[in-house]
């Protein structure tokens, strides 16, 4: 089937928290893990083994996927800065004109807070750090269903901002809802009822799924399915991921039913990596602290946090039956940046030069060859990295490293001096970049657990 040959197509975008690599079985990594819908996806669809996040913190993340720009470009480096830019056009909003209605459930976290230093410095600099101190009226326009969005559920746990009830998807005052249950099942029972009810016309679903980020939360249904003999930690989060399974499977169920599945594109992607706390101790499941969340980035090295393969390779699959081959590995970098030149480029609208991603269909399709990119690029804290075809340059501070990707040794194995103008060229091509940013430059200082995390996993003797 032709896409010009049947209507727009439907397009939700699921997008997990903290969701380590191996956590998918499809992807063989570990064998504790229970996926069997979301391996589906991949089996009748296509999974990247070189899917890539913007960075690997969850509101960078975010705001790069939903606007399909290099989030550094407005100066949403990382947490803690800003929420995003008003001025910046989001999935949904493009889409609302091509005829799409939209939705989203679940996490949104890029309106304003009581972290978003820079900005309150710039709009109530007189106010103290608590958080209730930022006027209600100054977050409003950043709330989602200002954003594009014209059915929201937009909430982390039980407490929702929501315009519709998901008994039925009918529209209500936007007002804040206390919804008893377990918050992923209530995240998914609103997807399913925004597809219910607007199954007549294109539309534009974002499931942001708050799991399985910290705090670690689970019924016995999805307890019931792993053995207690495990770390508890990761008995949770194997759970969490369960749940969120279910979820994908429901929402097949609802398209297939509605005779719909066919022509429904579905991006599965994490915003980022697991946080393995170094040494992924089993801390009780009660702890406030900061902590490992039970995910696991295996094989690769690093964490949440880091520029290394374990913050920004995730689990990034695409499914749309009428038109991907089923069962397709495609293994060249692809970006979150691409869902946005991709939907966008199906809803038939106009190329849009201010996106860095592309329209990825040609590439799975094998109606166009080569490379997706000839370079993927990052920079986080003091951290900055490039991709070109399997090598990537990695700086942090004032070290550097040259990875082969393609090999086993991946990023355990430092080439920098056995191609030092490989290295230097890769460089030079990351540096004219960070000067495209709007904080120009490479950083080199440090924060936070970065030093501790590289001499961890990147021991300064041996690497």
């Amino acid at each position: 089937m032709k896409i010009n040959s049947q209507k727009k197509p439907n397009i939700i975008v699921i997008f997990t928290d903290d969701l380590g690599y191996a956590d998918i079985g499809v992807n063989n990594v570990t064998t504790d893990v229970k996926t069997p819908h979301i391996d589906l996806l991949a089996e009748n669809g296509v999974r990247m083994t070189s899917g890539y996040i913007t960075a690997p913190q969850c509101i960078p993340s975010r705001a790069g996927i939903l606007t399909g720009r290099y989030q550094q470009k407005f100066g949403l480096d990382q947490n803690g800065t800003i929420p995003l830019p008003l001025d910046e056009n989001l999935i949904p909003e493009r889409l609302k004109k091509a005829g799409y209605v939209t939705g989203m459930s679940g996490k949104w976290h890029l309106d304003p807070n009581h972290g978003s230093k820079e900005w309150i410095k710039e709009n109530i600099p007189n106010t103290t750090k608590d958080k209730n101190n930022i006027p209600k009226k100054l977050i409003l326009p950043y709330k989602s269903l200002n954003r594009g969005f014209d059915y929201v559920f937009e909430g982390h746990l039980n407490n929702y901002f929501s315009n519709y009830n998901i008994s039925d998807g009918k529209k209500i005052k936007p007002q804040m809802l206390k919804e008893k249950g377990y918050r992923l099942e209530i995240q998914t029972k609103a997807a399913l009822s925004f597809i219910k009810k607007n199954a007549e016309k294109p539309f534009f679903f974002y499931l942001s799924y708050f799991a399985p980020h910290v705090p670690l939360e689970a019924t016995n249904k999805y307890l019931d399915r792993f053995p207690e003999d495990m770390p508890e930690r990761r008995r949770y989060a194997l759970a969490m991921i369960s749940a969120i399974d279910d979820g994908v499977g429901k929402i097949k169920e609802v398209l297939k039913k509605l005779q719909i599945e066919k022509n429904t594109l579905i991006f599965f992607i994490s915003d980022n990596g697991a946080p393995l706390k170094i040494y992924k101790e089993d801390k009780p499941i009660s702890f406030k602290g900061g902590a490992w969340n039970g995910s696991l980035n295996t094989p690769y090295l690093g964490e949440k946090g880091m520029l290394s393969e374990g913050g920004i390779r995730v689990p990034f699959i695409m499914n749309w039956p009428a038109i991907l081959p089923k069962g397709k590995v495609y293994k060249k970098p692809v970006i979150s940046l691409d869902v946005a030149a991709t939907v966008i480029s199906l809803a038939g609208l106009p190329k849009n030069k201010d996106l860095d991603g592309v329209d990825l269909i040609p590439f799975l399709t094998d109606t166009k060859k080569g490379e997706p990119h000839k370079y993927l690029f990052w920079r986080f804290w003091s951290q900055s990295a490039v991709r070109k075809g399997n090598y990537k340059f990695l700086k942090f501070g004032e070290r550097e490293f040259l990875f082969d990707l393609s090999t086993k040794e991946h990023e355990n194995r430092n080439l920098i001096k056995s191609f030092p103008k490989l290295a230097k060229k890769m460089k030079k091509r990351l540096i004219k970049w960070s000067y495209t940013l709007q904080k120009k430059g490479i950083n080199l200082h440090t924060v936070g657990n970065e030093k501790k995390w590289f001499e961890y996993y990147f021991p300064s003797k041996t690497n």
